[in-house]
């Protein structure tokens, strides 16, 4: 059943197009693939102190949001940076991939794909009149980044064959890891022709090019990658997504770095020394959480504040029903109400929370 088309304007945010949050206007700078060099992550943190709040928060489709942003000059540093590389597509560069990819596991290496089709949606002017929300993917066989809700991935079958996914569902369509970039591209520009008002490949209504409904590809149970990875790589989990500008600095010392839809960071060339060098991130958190107040003028708490931690806890704290930033696994869905928690569907007084979790 298609998700009836959105009436109202997409709002979603980029560095030109601010969102007006509560503490201050909030610019999300994309990442396709997650990848960021050392160099660029550095003025990501330049940034964040220059012109934000401090820090860098890290999002659900592997992208970085500067909060606070009241001072002028984002734009032009972060174009420095290459990190607009074309300011007509910057909202539209959502593009996921397998950040182990290349690493460990997997049964084809996707790593160059991301930015492949980054630099051909820049280079095609219709592309630019995407959505906001309109998400890449390429899934290495492993099925991390083919469960976060993409409009269009290509998910590896073998080292050098995948199969087309749209809006989850497999379309059965074999596409060969050489012509992954130009289906994709493809795929954005037929939905482009076709879409109406509609912001997302599931709000359709079955179109010709789609074919017969495609069945859900099931989901895996993704394992935020932490610790060390393999002899070189490693993992590590900031607490709610959030780096200061001196941790992003730290991390910037250990190379090029791929932030993840998880709100983690894998750093493929890491040293030795890589935890005592950062002093955080060698422990797996399954706690997640919103802004909440005073960050956000929706929320009814300060979730974070609120938050409970403990050993093999998953759950997501929400400061309302929007649930921003919520992951697509299974979490403890925590959403505050007057005076408490509604805990996956069951109201909790504030003050039995944690013996609830």
């Amino acid at each position: 059943m298609p998700t009836p088309a959105r009436v109202r304007a997409d709002a979603c945010p980029g560095v030109f197009a601010t969102h007006d949050a509560a503490d201050g206007p909030l610019a999300r700078v994309r990442l396709p693939g997650g990848a960021v060099s050392a160099v660029q992550l550095r003025a990501l943190a330049d940034c964040a102190e220059a012109c934000g709040d401090g820090d860098l928060h890290l999002t659900s489709r592997g992208n970085v949001q500067l909060r606070g942003v009241t001072r002028p000059g984002l734009a032009g540093r972060l174009a420095d940076a290459g990190l607009l590389p074309s300011p007509s597509h910057e909202r539209v560069r959502n593009v996921l991939a397998s950040p182990l990819s290349g690493l460990t596991g997997g049964l084809a290496d996707v790593r160059g794909l991301a930015a492949a089709l980054d630099a051909v949606l820049c280079a095609t002017p219709e592309l630019a009149s995407l959505p906001g929300r309109f998400l890449f993917a390429f899934d290495d066989g492993r099925g991390d980044v083919a469960g976060e809700g993409a409009d269009v991935c290509w998910r590896a079958t073998g080292p050098s064959e995948g199969t087309l996914l749209l809006a989850g569902g497999d379309t059965g369509r074999r596409v060969t890891r050489a012509d992954a970039v130009s289906t994709l591209i493809d795929v954005a520009l037929e939905f482009l022709r076709v879409r109406g008002s509609a912001w997302r490949v599931a709000e359709l209504d079955d179109p010709a090019w789609r074919g017969a409904p495609v069945p859900p590809v099931p989901r895996v149970d993704v394992q935020v990658p932490v610790g060390m990875l393999s002899a070189s790589a490693a993992g590590v989990v900031p607490r709610f997504g959030q780096l200061s500008a001196a941790q992003a600095r730290a991390l910037a010392s250990c190379g090029q770095a791929l932030v993840t839809p998880w709100k983690s960071v894998v750093l493929p060339d890491a040293p030795a020394d890589v935890f005592e060098r950062l002093g955080f991130g060698g422990e797996p958190l399954g706690t997640s959480a919103c802004i909440g107040r005073p960050g956000c003028a929706k929320s009814r708490a300060d979730v974070r504040a609120d938050a409970v931690f403990r050993p093999g806890l998953r759950a997501h704290f929400s400061g309302c029903e929007r649930r921003c930033g919520k992951p697509s696994q299974s979490t403890v869905d925590v959403v505050a109400e007057a005076g408490g928690y509604r805990v996956d569907g069951r109201w909790v007084p504030f003050e039995e929370l944690k013996g609830t979790l």
